[in-house]
């Protein structure tokens, strides 16, 4: 583990606003509407928070990206459950965390956080990045899946070969409802409490998957996010949002520790869809579309096998 003096917040806050700046402006050309509306906020222990958040675009119906850099006395539970020996004390934050929720239900929502803490203590791994990308499609293609996969392993490929299997699986592993029994898209790419290698290395990882995010994504909307759609693809699309509603809600980490930290909590639940709904006891019908998403796509896979 790398010790404390080597790691440079700087250069993690710097690389963050700028990905923000990038990432807002690519979406804006896609969508070609009202562009994303910011604030600037600061946070009561010190920082920057920067939210930025677009809704009712042509192609996007509603796509949050948001920047914080926060400062606390008490690193929140849901930052230190793997790490209990730093529970408790004084932390610094930076994060970038999208999502991106298209009108068009044959359009994927993405979803995108990087995150970097450094923690106050004089101990061993007091600083590490958490993050990754993931896509969570409503009607399945397989062309779209592959090139989402072959993206997130071309962000791992300099790091190599093991990586994007072994960052994969835990994508996989994390966004996975166990009240339902199933995952809660195609996966992509997840790691958190990651310091190996040193800073410079664990910051390259980032920033590689940072840089690969819009070449994942932006092809993939601009192919289906003016697909024409109907009354019945956009009821499947709201009931589907209802169990994205479900994990971030109930299991995903970074809300917890939104919630334990105090943030605001416009920024912390900015990643819900705008709409979402639930049908009691609903199934696919055989042979649908539907159930093909069920069949084929909401079951971990080899995608770079297919």
């Amino acid at each position: 583990m790398a010790a404390l003096s080597t790691v440079d917040p700087a250069a993690v806050r710097a690389y963050l606003l700028e990905l923000q700046d990038r990432i807002c402006a690519a979406l804006e050309r896609v969508d070609e509407g009202p562009g994303f509306a910011e604030q600037r906020i600061e946070p009561p222990g010190g920082g920057l928070a920067r939210p930025r958040v677009l809704e009712g675009g042509a192609v996007i119906e509603k796509a949050a990206v948001n920047f914080s850099n926060t400062h606390g006395a008490r690193l929140p539970p849901a930052a230190s459950e793997r790490r209990p020996e730093l529970a408790g004390w004084p932390f610094e934050a930076a994060s970038l965390s999208l999502i991106v929720h298209p009108r068009s239900p044959y359009a994927p929502t993405s979803h995108c956080n990087l995150r970097f803490f450094s923690v106050d203590a004089d101990v061993p791994g007091a600083w590490w990045f958490g993050g990754g990308f993931d896509l969570t499609p409503y009607y399945g293609f397989s062309d779209d899946a592959v090139h989402w996969h072959r993206s997130a392993r071309d962000a791992c490929a300099p790091f190599g070969d093991a990586l994007y299997p072994r960052l994969k699986k835990a994508c996989d592993d994390y966004f996975y409802l166990p009240h339902r029994g199933e995952p809660r898209g195609i996966g992509g790419l997840f790691f958190d409490d990651l310091d190996e290698g040193g800073f410079e290395r664990a910051f390259g990882l980032v920033r590689s998957i940072g840089d690969h995010y819009l070449p994942a994504y932006l092809p993939i909307l601009e192919r289906r996010g003016r697909q024409p759609w109907g009354e019945r693809e956009r009821d499947f699309q709201l009931y589907r949002r209802g169990r994205y509603a479900e994990f971030n809600l109930i299991h995903d980490r970074g809300t917890r520790y939104g919630l334990q930290s105090g943030r605001r909590i416009e920024s912390v639940l900015a990643s819900m869809p705008p709409l979402a709904a639930w049908r009691y006891d609903w199934q696919p019908e055989p042979g649908s579309p539907e159930a093909e998403l069920y069949e084929r796509f909401l079951t971990p896979r080899d995608w770079l096998d297919t």
